[in-house]
């Protein structure tokens, strides 16, 4: 039989601060007992993106606001919790050090153990607590930083298969949305813009000619500024019809890349089941697409519901009560990091940059 735990969860690894509590049972059912989110989005809208210092700043605004109201829903008190789990990375720095400064200082204040959680380990156990998936089992991680395919064999094992060598679909969603005059979050508002697609443009699927799982996204990105251009040059100006179609276009090769490395991914070896996390992991269109492979090879798909999609500190709570049977907790010497790769075998991407792997 598992232990009872209850975990306070803090992320704020980008533009969202959040907190939430998270409750594991005898029988290993995890319940989300709270689930408190703060956006952004108004702060960074007249920037056509997520401004850091500005996000940073808010984080360390509204992260105590956001404990508060956690504790608050979830009827209990600190004390009430087992231990904190936070964020210490990857992300946007001045955020993610928000987050741990507050949950070492709760931490040193209550005593209670402190976990320092990789943000995409949050995003890839989340199929545990939404629906008990037993290991080992393939995770597509397709966010707005990050894209790849995990073999995920327990609370801290991750094998990557694959992943993008440069723009993760979220950062090309939100420069296109941008190219197309569209407003940000980007990937919502193309979404919606594709809808009234009738005659979807013909783009270019990178990276489907070569073997492998990896992917890239920066080309296609650049044809959709050349289709901009030569409807603009046509019509001397963007017609609403036309945007539509580059919409559709643009998120049938998303669609179509991410469903044919999937099928690659998932013949590499056995597993329990296909799922998917991340924020782009809302699109409609993508998730059907990748239930239809996943129907193929026989296998359960498993989508968290939306708001477990985009960034959320219930994740981060479970993945600490994961993590905290294992008895290695952390100390106040916990860093905040900008860059933490969950496969630490594997070499690193490419595109990774100067500061290393991302993810």
């Amino acid at each position: 039989m598992a232990q009872e735990l209850t975990i306070l969860g803090l992320e704020s690894s980008c533009d969202d601060t959040a907190a939430a509590v998270v409750r594991r049972d005898a029988t290993g059912r995890g319940t989300i007992l709270s689930n408190v989110v703060l956006r952004q989005d108004d702060l960074h809208a007249a920037f056509g993106g997520v401004v850091p210092e500005i996000a940073a700043r808010a984080h360390a605004e509204k992260i105590d606001i956001a404990v508060e109201r956690a504790l608050t829903e979830a009827g209990l008190s600190l004390t009430d919790c087992a231990g904190v789990a936070v964020t210490s990375g990857p992300g946007l720095i001045g955020g993610v050090l928000a987050g741990v400064m507050c949950a070492k200082a709760l931490s040193a204040a209550t005593g209670l153990p402190l976990l320092g959680v990789n943000h995409l380990a949050g995003h890839a156990l989340t199929p545990r607590l939404t629906d008990g998936v037993a290991f080992p089992y393939l995770m597509l991680l397709v966010s707005g930083g990050h894209c790849q395919f995990l073999r995920v064999e327990g609370p801290e094992t991750f094998v990557r298969l694959g992943g993008t060598i440069d723009d993760a679909p979220g950062e090309a969603f939100d420069k296109v949305a941008r190219l197309l005059g569209l407003p940000q979050p980007g990937g919502p508002a193309v979404e919606a813009c594709a809808r009234d697609g009738t005659d979807p443009t013909s783009l270019p699927r990178p990276l489907l000619d070569r073997a492998g799982c990896d992917m890239s996204f920066s080309g296609l990105k650049t044809a959709v500024l050349r289709a901009r251009d030569a409807q603009v040059a046509r019509n001397g100006g963007l017609p609403r019809a036309a945007r539509a179609d580059i919409c559709a276009g643009f998120q049938a090769a998303i669609r179509d890349v991410l469903a044919e490395k999937s099928r690659r991914a998932l013949a590499s070896g056995e597993v329990t089941a296909f799922a998917v996390a991340g924020g782009v992991a809302a699109n409609r269109s993508l998730r059907d697409a990748l239930a239809a492979v996943a129907a193929e090879r026989g296998l359960p798909f498993v989508a968290p519901p939306q708001a477990l999609c985009t960034d959320n500190a219930a994740m981060i709570a479970w993945t600490g009560i994961e993590r905290f049977d294992s008895g290695r907790f952390d100390d106040l010497s916990l860093a905040a990091r900008p860059r933490w790769p969950l496969d630490q075998a594997s070499a690193p991407m490419l595109g990774s940059g100067k500061r290393g792997a991302k993810a």
